[in-house]
């Protein structure tokens, strides 16, 4: 029990409670693993667009147009959602929408010519879209349920929990595509396939979070004022919240470089580094494996030498897993970047919410929690679509375009520096009394 110590709850939490809301991180973790990661991110480049020059291009510009919807939604989503106690409410009605759009990518390898990649892109932006809120939403819930001073352990615990959901996820998806290229089966067979099993784990399990955790806010509507008034209000107040802003900026950068890591890391193995399709999935699957790893030990190293300190020895990393990736040219090698890459995944990840948690107002988690998934989307069209586009205008050199991502840590860890948690924290609690 003292992996799992009761003084990192607020009073009244219940263990029960934080199980059904890391539950959620194990439904959704498969969507990002197995539809994002894994196994359409390749087959929609090499399958439905037959492995054209802007292929790759057209995929970031699918996942870009889908952040940059919830950029310019979820803040105010999660200003109404405090506003009205209704966090629970809108993760249901995300979670259904992310759960049917995957679902409905099993059609697309029926489809062919533009069709076909009109149809997938669009199912992607409507998807990640949904995926995106549901992730913001279910972060707004850390503050009610962790002390501060466990708000890492706590959220390396759903992180690490989350990234077991993915193994499992994609654990079945991988028994399925190897029975079926024992067949002789093609991708327009078992990709479909796929689809539908991660869509079902993502809907069964979610059910627990909807059945254990419970909406705790109050509502706090005052007069006529609107979300976005409410959202206004927050950004006219924005220096007194610099802290927070300062991450913001930080997160911009480096979770621009783990969005690279997350959506092409599949087409990176296998057109640069020449793995086949089974053996991307178990480079996934292990790289899960360290993840969870990685988010569950950094949690309690995170709460004792300090989220700052933590967050940015995550960002040395990355730039080490850049540097390697770039120069490797054998499997091996790549196995080497993709380890230290899921151990600096998972922790970078959690330090992240952890810190927003920290640093959020109490009575306006969701707000902040929006703000902070503005700032992740942004920087899923930077990482990316900066990805796709340089390696378009270096004539298809995705190792240049890797090592380029370095830029975008260190950028990370240079916004790191201003940032004063205490005052960060103080500010928060000034804000909600």
């Amino acid at each position: 029990m003292a992996l799992f110590p009761a003084s990192a709850l607020q009073p009244g939490v219940r263990k029960r409670e934080v199980f059904g809301w890391a539950m959620y991180d194990f439904a959704n973790s498969g969507y990002t693993t197995v539809v994002i990661t894994a196994v359409f991110a390749a087959y929609f480049v090499g399958g439905i667009a037959k492995g054209a020059p802007w292929a790759a291009f057209a995929w970031t510009a699918a996942l870009s147009t889908s952040y940059a919807i919830v950029m310019l939604t979820m803040p105010a989503i999660g200003a109404w959602a405090d506003m009205r106690a209704a966090k629970k409410r809108v993760l249901v009605l995300a979670t259904l929408g992310c759960v049917f759009a995957t679902a409905a990518l099993a059609v697309t390898p029926s489809f062919s010519g533009t069709g076909g990649v009109a149809l997938a892109m669009a199912l992607i932006i409507v998807s990640n879209a949904f995926y995106s809120y549901g992730e913001s939403l279910t972060g707004a819930f850390l503050p009610e349920l962790a002390t501060a001073e466990g708000m890492g352990k706590v959220s390396g615990w759903g992180w690490a929990f989350g990234y077991v959901g993915g193994m499992l996820a994609l654990g079945i998806c991988l028994a399925y595509v190897l029975w079926s290229q024992s067949k002789g089966l093609p991708a327009s067979h078992f990709v479909p396939v796929t689809m539908l099993i991660t869509a079902a784990i993502y809907g069964f399990a979610a059910c627990a979070t909807f059945a254990l955790l419970p909406e705790r806010a109050q509502p706090r509507v005052a007069g006529n004022q609107g979300a976005w008034q409410q959202l206004l209000a927050t950004y006219r107040q924005a220096r007194a919240y610099r802290d927070f802003m300062w991450l913001l900026a930080c997160t911009v950068c480096y979770q621009g470089g783990v969005a690279v890591a997350i959506t092409l890391a599949a087409i990176y193995a296998e057109q640069v580094i020449g793995f086949v399709a089974s053996e991307t999935m178990v480079l996934i699957f292990v790289l899960n494996i360290a993840a969870s790893l990685g988010a569950f030990g950094f949690g309690y190293v995170q709460d004792r030498i300090g989220h700052k300190v933590s967050l940015a020895g995550t960002l040395v990393a990355w730039i080490a897993v850049c540097v390697i990736a770039a120069l490797v040219t054998t499997k091996g090698g790549f196995w080497w970047a993709a380890t230290i890459a899921g151990l600096a995944m998972g922790s970078s990840q959690s330090a992240g919410r952890a810190m927003t948690g920290y640093l959020a107002p109490p009575k306006q988690l969701a707000e902040f929690f929006g703000l902070w998934t503005f700032a992740t989307r942004l920087a899923s069209i930077v990482g990316p679509l900066s990805f796709g586009a340089i390696t378009w205008m270096t004539g298809g050199n995705q190792r240049i375009a890797i090592l380029s991502t370095t830029v975008l840590f260190v950028a990370g860890l240079l916004l790191l520096l201003p940032i004063d948690m205490q005052r960060g924290r103080q500010a928060a609690l000034r804000a909600s009394s």
